[in-house]
């Protein structure tokens, strides 16, 4: 069963809180529910049980192996902010339809306003599957405007993973 997470980061919070949780979907609601009676002062009822289930996202799993397929996308813009939030609607958009387990953006120090994203997918097939899903079609097109000149793709099949 995939593990799932709550971060209280993700929801406005008066008390700053900055909790983060993961379990088995019931193990983590009871928990979840306990948390926010004793620490944010909710009412344990249906709809707070309600609205924590709709804020529980699928665990990130950054165990790649053998099989495994990673992208790197690079792309130029000096609007990263809105890449960004762009990525955070598209994540929450294309919601358990996600295939993509993981990602990483990062800014190249010798090349300004050049960013890279590495996505890491069970397998090539997974990948493609999130490519050929229509929401991943709009966020590329919406992404393609926020870009200076097209993004370019690499595509690794993982051979193998060491600790170093």
């Amino acid at each position: 069963m995939t593990r799932k997470y709550l971060d209280c980061r993700d929801s406005p919070s008066v008390s700053g809180c900055t909790l983060a949780m993961s379990g088995e979907e019931e193990e983590l609601l009871r928990v979840a529910a306990m948390h926010a009676v004793d620490v944010h002062e909710h009412t344990d009822n249906e709809e707070l049980r309600s609205a924590v289930r709709a804020g529980m996202r699928d665990e990130p799993i950054a165990n790649t192996e053998r099989g495994s397929f990673i992208q790197l996308i690079e792309f130029r813009t000096d609007r990263i902010d809105e890449v960004e939030a762009l990525s955070k609607e598209w994540a929450e958009a294309i919601g358990v339809e996600r295939t993509a387990r993981w990602g990483v953006l990062t800014g190249d120090r010798d090349h300004t306003k050049t960013y890279v994203e590495i996505v890491e997918f069970p397998s090539y097939d997974a990948a493609m599957a999130n490519s050929d899903n229509p929401v991943t079609a709009r966020f590329a097109e919406k992404m393609q405007k926020l870009c200076d000149g097209e993004a370019r793709f690499v595509n690794l099949d993982v051979l193998d993973t060491r600790p170093f």
